[in-house]
């Protein structure tokens, strides 16, 4: 998970079947259509993933199998804290780290209410340290329940722990990003790995480990390709093509997600199923249309800057 070379770790979907249990089947396809994508590593039991409707035994499990498919070829990193005491939390994380995860990954609104401090905070950060023995950890700005946002003084004296190897940022500000990368150069086993893709370049060129994004669920190939060419003066164009390819489709990619991903994967051939235990509005005849709009779109960009679609 380290600053080199730039890499993309998705946040991954989990595939359940329409009765609403998990298809382990389909994530085994879906784990190797990120690998097939050239994807640097795995975000298993995330967000995208609907980490909070699993029970802690699926947590598990649907991490195991993604590191048995994944069978070496890339690190992968689980959430690991889901409320309540430190104690339970850092159980939870050890049982986790067996599994053979890289990274146990701390939920930033986990550890601290919307209404307390910093110091709160890391104060329980430590103590989860102390309780985790020598885990590697990472911090996840999950914006579920809300979103807590580290400073870049935090981020300075927790990653100088040498316990904290990466971070998936969600704050959207360029500049505080800089500041964290900043605070953290001098621990080369340190990643920051950026969310948001309306800077995705900028981001890159001041020293991202790489990207970490929903748009990883629709064409993840698109994104190793830009982490590979993003500072590539012969790619300068196409580069400022992607991106702003990105920027003009963010909302369509956001509305009913999951579910539009599920759909957009199953235009591309993936046998999954559009099921999500989480209500994230209605998939009606507009969105389709939209996903449709946007699956002829990234055919067109994929044709123009010669980026080889994977299946």
């Amino acid at each position: 998970m380290s600053k080199q070379p730039k890499g993309f770790i998705p946040v991954m979907l989990t595939p359940f079947k329409d009765n609403g249990e998990v298809d382990y089947n389909g994530l085994t396809k879906l784990t190797e259509f990120y690998l097939n994508a050239g994807a640097a590593g795995l975000f298993a039991n995330c967000q995208s993933s609907e980490m909070f409707t699993l029970t802690e035994a699926e947590r598990l499990a649907v991490t195991k199998h993604v590191i048995k498919i994944a069978n070496g070829a890339v690190p992968v990193v689980a959430a690991g804290t889901f409320g309540g005491s430190i104690t339970s939390q850092a159980d939870f994380i050890k049982r986790l780290y067996d599994t053979g995860i890289e990274a146990a990954i701390v939920i930033t609104s986990m550890l601290a209410g919307e209404w307390e401090k910093p110091e709160q905070f890391d104060e329980r950060f430590y103590s989860l340290l102390q309780q985790t023995e020598d885990i590697p950890l990472g911090f996840y700005e999950c914006p579920v329940p809300y979103k807590r946002v580290l400073s870049a003084s935090e981020v300075k004296q927790f990653v100088d722990t040498g316990r904290v190897i990466y971070y998936k940022d969600t704050c959207l500000d360029l500049g505080l990003i800089k500041a964290k990368l900043e605070a953290s150069e001098s621990v080369p086993s340190f990643g920051l790995y950026d969310a948001y893709m309306g800077h995705a370049v900028e981001s890159l060129k001041a020293g991202s480990a790489g990207l970490s994004c929903i748009q990883g669920n629709y064409f993840p190939e698109l994104i190793v390709w830009l982490c590979k060419y993003y500072d590539d003066p012969s790619k300068k164009e196409e580069v400022a093509q992607v991106q702003q390819f990105f920027i003009d489709q963010m909302d369509v990619m956001h509305e009913v997600y999951p579910v539009v991903a599920k759909y957009f994967l199953q235009k591309r051939g993936l046998k999954i199923s559009r099921y999500t235990r989480t209500f994230v509005g209605v998939f009606n005849e507009k969105v389709q249309t939209q996903i449709d709009q946007l699956y002829e779109a990234y055919q067109l960009l994929y044709q123009e800057i010669e980026v080889p679609i994977i299946t």
